[in-house]
Formats: structure tokens, C-alpha cells, sequence
């Protein structure tokens, strides 16, 4: 069968350390049919001429390889991403298998919608902020007497996976209605409310307030609210501040009346 055209996943590397790491996985891109890779603060600064001599000639995703300054610049076009880690436990994000996930990007790239699949580095993976800000988490079914898995080896794997599900695939019936916001106007939605809440004391004690912060952004996240519904909430979280403070001028005035 021959494989559905449709959008791919854009390979995102969070804090890279080694080039040769970087120069590998783009080598199984390009071995998956994969080929925009987008680097987040790698540790040597880029380009590498390290990681051209480990592609092997697999150049095309380190030529065209962009670098953002942090996760949540890097999937602001982004519609659907799904982080690769192990299982978050302060997260309630929807946890998948490699062909579970798979399955959700085709789908989701069969609708037209900007996808992308998000790695941590090679030393301490991805932080529970960065997984938050996606809509779920891809789990390998790793032995758990050897958890590590090296960075070329788990980009390979989601690579195979996507690529034998969009080849064996038919085309999924195209997604009703608007789609999914994308990533900058999701850090929109959540960077308005968490200031609002901060605003009212919401985040109390303040040595909480990373993970409510985290909590509350993924189960925003799970929503996939579209532009509008995007754009609905913040007037409710405008309106409601307007109306906290209209009742604090309100209290203010009989103070000072009393």
C-alpha cells in the first residue's frame, strides 16, 4: 500500500548535549521518512560540524534544523505534540504506547492539523514544565532493569512507528469543526490565567505553585480547545478579574464611607 500524504511530525530535541546524538537522529529521520528537526538550547551551541559527520549523509534535518530558545517557543505553531518520557506521576496527561502514539499523530496529521514529538536530553530527560505543555506522553515499553534509552534509539523508535502506521493506514475522515489552538496561543490562555490567579492568591502556599502551575496547564492541555474556545476563556478570565475588581473598589469605598 502506498503511504497517505500527509503532514509529518516535526522532531523536537530539548537541550541536546551531543552533536554526535543529534547528527544520529537525524540519520533515523531520514531513514522514517522524517525531516524537520527543531533543537532547543543545545548544550554546544549550532551548528556542529560533529553532527554532520554522524548522519552519515542524512543532512536535510540538520540543514534545515531551527533553534528556539525554550519548549514552549519551539511548538508555538504546533497543534498536537506528545512528549517521549517515562510516565509523569505529578501529570495527568494521557499515557500511550510508541504505536498508540503513532496512531494519534497520523490521525491528527490526516486532519490537517501541525504535529510534533517532543525528546528530552541525554542526561536527565524532560522536565515535568516542558511535559505539561503537551497533549500527551509516548511510553517504550522499556525493561525496567535498564531504563536508559539513548536519544538516536527512541527518536528511531517513534519513527518507525509513525512511519508504518501512515504506510498501512488509510486516510482518516478529516476532523469536524475548527482545530486544536496551537502551542503560543495555548501559553497565551495559560500565562493570563496562572497571572490572574497569582493576582487573586490562588497559588498558596507559594512552594506549590510550580506544580498548580504544571497541574493546571495539562489538564488545559487534554482539552484541545480550538482558536475560539481559546479566545472565549481568556474573556472569562478577563471578566472575571474586571469583576474582582469592581468588588474590591466596592469594599474599598465603604471603608472609607464607614
Amino acid at each position: 500500500m502506498s503511504e497517505v500524504t500527509v503532514s509529518k511530525p516535526a522532531v523536537i530535541l530539548n537541550a541536546p548535549q551531543l552533536a554526535e546524538n543529534i547528527g544520529a537522529a537525524a540519520r533515523v529521520m531520514a531513514n522514517f521518512g522524517l525531516d524537520e528537526l527543531r533543537l532547543v538550547n543545545p548544550r554546544d551551541g549550532w551548528p556542529q560540524e560533529r553532527a554532520w559527520a554522524s548522519a552519515s549523509g542524512a543532512d536535510w534535518p540538520l540543514d534545515g534544523a531551527r533553534v528556539f530558545g525554550s519548549v514552549a517557543e519551539a511548538i508555538a505553531d504546533l497543534q498536537l505534540v506528545y512528549a517521549t518520557t517515562a510516565r509523569p506521576r505529578e501529570l495527568q496527561l494521557p499515557v500511550l504506547n510508541p504505536r498508540q502514539g503513532a496512531a494519534g499523530l497520523a490521525d491528527a496529521a490526516a486532519q490537517g492539523l501541525r504535529i510534533g514529538l517532543l525528546f528530552g536530553g541525554e542526561r536527565a530527560g524532560l522536565e515535568t514544565a516542558d511535559i505539561a505543555l503537551c497533549n500527551a506522553v509516548v511510553t517504550a515499553p522499556i525493561d525496567m532493569r535498564f531504563r536508559s534509552l539513548n536519544l538516536a534509539q527512541a527518536v528511531a523508535i517513534m519513527a518507525y512507528e509513525w512511519r508504518l502506521t501512515v504506510t498501512e493506514a488509510a486516510p482518516a475522515n478529516f476532523r469536524e469543526g475548527a482545530p486544536p489552538a496551537d502551542g503560543a496561543a495555548m501559553m497565551g490562555l495559560y500565562q493570563h490565567l496562572e497571572r490572574e490567579l497569582d493576582e487573586a492568591g490562588f497559588f498558596h502556599p507559594p512552594e506549590k505553585t510550580p506544580s498548580m502551575v504544571q497541574n493546571l496547564r495539562s489538564a488545559l492541555a487534554r482539552a484541545r480547545f480550538t482558536d475560539q474556545e481559546v479566545r472565549t476563556l481568556r474573556g472569562v478570565v478577563t471578566a472575571l478579574s474586571r469583576g474582582r475588581g469592581k468588588v474590591l473598589e466596592k469594599l474599598a469605598r465603604q471603608k472609607e464611607g464607614g
